[in-house]
């Protein structure tokens, strides 16, 4: 069982009925946890990875009702070194 975390920003804010519906995407086999946080406007989403996949989580999103914008990364990439560092030193 490997256990994974995917986060989404979603544009206009949920209904009612669109967040009593994501609330029970946690009844899905395989959803840990689901986190709404409508001030940062992003949905965070622990799953199963050996019973779900990140494009099935974000159809439950979807159908849910929530107007998903983008997945955002959880872990930022190393910034590019310099190339004066890349390249080894002449003389």
């Amino acid at each position: 069982m490997t256990q994974l975390n995917v986060l989404y920003r979603f544009g206009a804010a949920p209904s009612e009925a669109a967040t009593l519906a994501i609330a029970r995407t946690r009844e899905v086999y395989g959803v840990r946890r689901v986190e709404l946080d409508e001030r940062a406007r992003t949905v965070l989403v622990e799953y199963d990875s050996s019973r779900l996949t990140e494009p099935v989580i974000h159809q439950l999103l979807r159908r849910a009702g929530l107007d998903l914008v983008e997945r955002v990364p959880l872990v930022v990439p190393p910034p590019p070194k310099p190339e004066s560092a890349a390249e080894p030193a002449k003389g």
